[in-house]
């Protein structure tokens, strides 16, 4: 018997909970730079997880959440690829439009698949090779000549965040599958966390020229939290939490591959944020790189969702 005929299938709600996670998650991120001109990215990582860590603790007793791993090992594997990630993302965000950042974030799915097919021997059908083809012109229109050209490094960052991205997926699915969600998002800012002390101490005990504004977040060590600062990080904290939350249930909801393409519309949200906060627009080209990226993921969930299909008919 299909183990997806006992629960039924509740994509509406998913799909709610998807959009609802994708504008909280493109209004958080926004913010990043009110903090980046004063204080720097190991802090905000240290604040952030710290303030995420005991909302999870404060509602976990009441939501019967299971935090215990099954495999720590497997979950501290991942949460260090998927906290190096976002550890790089993150610092992205202090020089780049979030939609821009985001879009080289959400290049993942394409390098699941190079890794899955290069590093496992795994098949891949020539509908995801195509995928894999437009996905790649969607990177090179959304970071734009200069970036190829190697003048900014600071955009070719979210796409070296998504390498390592697709392989905490890779190791999600492999080793992280019996797994709850509240122990991995966890254990994900568990790490974060330790990387934010890391950093400041590091900046601490060998500090080094830092730069006026957003330009110094990368290398700005500790500085005296001040009332703003504790404010929008608990607002960060909270939007995070929530809606990693929210996204995570609604993968729990409907099927994974319809979900997958909800997701997206965190980009759309993230440059809507943008010109709402900042005035902040992308040109034609960021447009139909965004596109191009949208629909490579598309078709790459979709495809997957039709093998999967296909495999549990042939099982009966």
């Amino acid at each position: 018997m299909n183990v997806q005929t006992l629960v039924p299938d509740r994509t509406m709600a998913a799909v709610g909970l998807t959009v609802t996670y994708a504008a909280m998650v493109g209004f958080s991120d926004n913010f990043v730079r009110l903090v980046a001109d004063e204080t720097g990215l190991s802090q905000f990582h240290f604040t952030r997880s710290l303030m995420a860590l005991a909302i999870i603790g404060l509602v976990a007793p009441f939501l019967g959440l299971r935090l215990r791993a099954v495999r720590p090992w497997a979950v501290m594997l991942r949460a260090v690829l998927q906290g190096t990630a976002i550890f790089i993302y993150f610092g992205a965000l202090a020089f780049l439009p979030v939609a821009l950042a985001a879009a080289g974030l959400f290049t993942a799915p394409i390098f699941v698949l190079l890794i899955s097919r290069f590093a496992f021997g795994e098949a891949i059908g020539p509908v995801r090779i195509l995928a894999v083809a437009l996905g790649f012109l969607g990177v090179v229109l959304v970071l734009g000549p200069a970036a190829l050209a190697g003048a900014t490094l600071a955009a070719v960052l979210p796409v070296a965040a998504a390498v390592v991205y697709a392989l905490s997926n890779i190791v999600t699915r492999k080793l992280c599958a019996q797994e709850t969600p509240e122990t991995l998002l966890a254990a994900f800012f568990v790490v974060l966390g330790l990387y934010g002390v890391i950093g400041m101490a590091v900046f601490a005990l060998w500090p080094l020229p830092v730069p006026a504004g957003s330009d110094g977040f990368v290398l700005r060590g500790a500085v005296w939290p001040d009332a703003r600062y504790l404010g929008l990080m608990a607002l960060q904290a909270f939007l995070s939490a929530v809606g990693v939350g929210m996204c995570t249930r609604a993968y729990q909801l409907a099927d994974t591959g319809r979900v997958s393409v909800i997701e997206y519309m965190v980009l759309p949200s993230s440059a809507f944020w943008g010109w709402i906060l900042w005035d902040e627009s992308l040109g034609w080209r960021a447009w139909a790189g965004i596109a191009l990226i949208v629909l490579a993921g598309a078709m790459i969930a979709l495809r997957a969702h039709e093998a999967a299909r296909h495999g549990e008919a042939a099982t009966g």
